[in-house]
C-alpha cells in the first residue's frame, strides 16, 4: 500500500463525504478510492468511515486521523514548495569557488551588481588555485580554467581566452619593447608556476598556424597567478597571462601588450557544478552572471583590435 497516497485519498473522501466525488476530483475510479481507504483501515486496524448508500461520515477514529493526516500533508506540501522554490528562484546561500586572480580582478568588482540583481541570495566565495573537490567540500558551483575537469561534474564552457604578453609603460620606456619572442631573452621576465611540478619557464607564442613554446629565464617566479600582474604593474618586468585578467589594465594603459601578433590561444574558462545542482536556480543565475561577465571582458579585450589566435598544437 502507498500509505501517503491512501492518506490523501482518505482526506479527500472525508472532506467530500463521498467516494464518487473524491474519485472525480482525483481523476481516478471509485473502485481505486474505495480500495485505498479499505487498505488504510486494514493497516491501522480501525474503521475510519461509516458507509451507507446515501452518505459517508467519519468515525471518532476517522475524525482524529483526518486531523493528523491534514497536518502531515500540509507539512509535506510546505517542504515540497520550499525545495521547488529554491530551484525556481535564487534564494538562500550559494557556495562558490573561483581561481584567485579571476576572483580578485573580475568577480569581486562585479559583486555589487550581482547582489542588486539577486538580493535574496547570499554568496560564500572562496578564492583558490588548488584542485577543490566540490562535492566533498560542499561547493555548489565553481569557475575552472583549462579543458580537463572531474568527470563526475557538469562543465559548461563560457568563454575562450588569449595569452597576452605585457608590461608596464615605465618598464618598456626604460628597457625597450621586444619585437619578436626571441628578444625576450634580453628582458626581465616574471613567471607563474602553478605547482611544484609545473614548468613555469615556457611561454607560448603563435608562429603562423602553430604554437611554439619557448624556455626563457625568469628574474621572478610566483606560485599565484595574481602576483605577476601586481609585479608587472610596479615595473618589475614582462609577464604572460590570460587576457581576461588584464583586459581592464590594458584598456586603462596601466599595462601595454607586446608581441600581440604572436599571441596564442589560452585556456577556456568553464562553470562546473555537481549534477545534483543542474536545475538549481541559485547555480543557474550565478552561471548566467559569470557568463555575461566573462564575455563582457572578452569583448573588451577583442575590441583592442588583436587578431584571432591560432589553436595550440
Amino acid at each position: 500500500m502507498d500509505q501517503l497516497r491512501a492518506m490523501r485519498v482518505f482526506v479527500r473522501v472525508a472532506d467530500a463525504r463521498s467516494f464518487a466525488a473524491a474519485a472525480e476530483a482525483l481523476q481516478c475510479s471509485r473502485a481505486v478510492v474505495s480500495t485505498l481507504v479499505a487498505q488504510l483501515e486494514g493497516h491501522l486496524g480501525a474503521r475510519l468511515l461509516h458507509r451507507t448508500t446515501r452518505r459517508v461520515s467519519l468515525t471518532p477514529d476517522g475524525i482524529e486521523y483526518r486531523e493528523q493526516c491534514q497536518r502531515i500533508l500540509a507539512a509535506l506540501d510546505a517542504a515540497d514548495r520550499s525545495v521547488r522554490g529554491a530551484r525556481e528562484r535564487p534564494k538562500g546561500r550559494l557556495r562558490v569557488d573561483v581561481p584567485y586572480a579571476f576572483g580578485r580582478y573580475l568577480l569581486t568588482p562585479a559583486l555589487p551588481a550581482f547582489r542588486e540583481r539577486y538580493p535574496e541570495l547570499a554568496l560564500d566565495i572562496s578564492f583558490s588555485d588548488r584542485f577543490v573537490d566540490l562535492e566533498a567540500e560542499g561547493i555548489d558551483v565553481a569557475l575552472r580554467g583549462g579543458v580537463k575537469h572531474d568527470a563526475r561534474l557538469i562543465a559548461r564552457k563560457i568563454v575562450d581566452s588569449r595569452r597576452v604578453t605585457c608590461a608596464a609603460p615605465q618598464y618598456l620606456a626604460a628597457a625597450g619593447t621586444p619585437r619578436k619572442p626571441a628578444d625576450l631573452a634580453d628582458h626581465r621576465l616574471v613567471g607563474y608556476q602553478a605547482g611544484r611540478t609545473a614548468r613555469s619557464s615556457e611561454w607560448q607564442f603563435r608562429d603562423g598556424t602553430t604554437v611554439r613554446r619557448l624556455r626563457l629565464p625568469f628574474a621572478l617566479t610566483f606560485n599565484a597567478a595574481e602576483a605577476p600582474i601586481i609585479s608587472a604593474l610596479e615595473g618589475a618586468g614582462i609577464i604572460q597571462t590570460v587576457d581576461l585578467l588584464v583586459a581592464g589594465l590594458l584598456a586603462d594603459g596601466k599595462l601595454v601588450e607586446v608581441l600581440a601578433e604572436y599571441a596564442s590561444q589560452g585556456p577556456p574558462l568553464s562553470v562546473v557544478y555537481p549534477p545534483s545542482n543542474h536545475n538549481n536556480a541559485k547555480v543557474k543565475v550565478f552561471a548566467e552572471f559569470a557568463t555575461e561577465l566573462m564575455q563582457k571582458w572578452q569583448r573588451r579585450s577583442q575590441s583592442r583590435g588583436t587578431t584571432r589566435p591560432a589553436t595550440a598544437d
